[in-house]
């Protein structure tokens, strides 16, 4: 039996609340072990702090709130407190949008992983295009690199945001 396949735990997610900095907004905690099946982030909200209205068209994500609290709001507008212990199913292609509460909002995300983002070369040809290799590479081109969130890797949709969709992180700074 290899080492990816011995059940371990990996981290305490109360230690890495309380020891990150009160400030510290984003990704606290990322899955990144070799091989695996899915991605999970532990993700810090400031108070007042949202992530704005989007969908996920690929991904169905479990939520789990860690600490804090705020409220979940839909496609209709329909609001939900969001209190420690919630655990939120967010189906792919659901509009959802997040909003901290005064104390902030810590919540775990958990869904498949995505395949790596891959930038293909002026020469390279597609899959199925000729010459191309036919494996589904994925890849953004390199004018959407600065909509790549660090933290969390989601490629926002919005052109010109400044915060994650997701998770609320700063985005890279745009190129002139």
């Amino acid at each position: 039996m290899s080492p990816e396949a011995t059940p371990r735990v990996l981290t305490d997610l109360g230690d890495r609340v309380a020891g990150a900095a009160p400030d510290r907004a984003g990704a606290l905690w990322r899955l990144a072990e070799a091989g695996r099946q899915l991605d999970a982030n532990l993700v810090r909200l400031p108070p007042g702090a949202e992530v704005g209205g989007h969908a996920e068209d690929d991904l169905d994500v479990l939520l789990l709130v860690v600490g804090g609290g705020g409220e979940l709001e839909d496609a209709a507008g329909a609001r939900r407190a969001l209190a420690p212990q919630a655990l939120v199913w967010l189906p792919r292609a659901s509009r959802r949008a997040l909003r901290a509460g005064p104390e902030g909002l810590v919540y775990l995300t958990v869904h498949r992983r995505r395949p790596g983002m891959t930038v293909r070369g002026p020469g390279s040809a597609g899959p199925g295009a000729p010459g191309g290799s036919g494996a589904d590479e994925g890849g953004e081109g390199p004018c959407m690199l600065d909509r790549v969130c660090p933290e969390c890797g989601r490629v926002n949709g919005r052109a010109g945001a400044v915060s994650c969709e997701r998770c609320g992180g700063p985005l890279p700074p745009v190129a002139p």
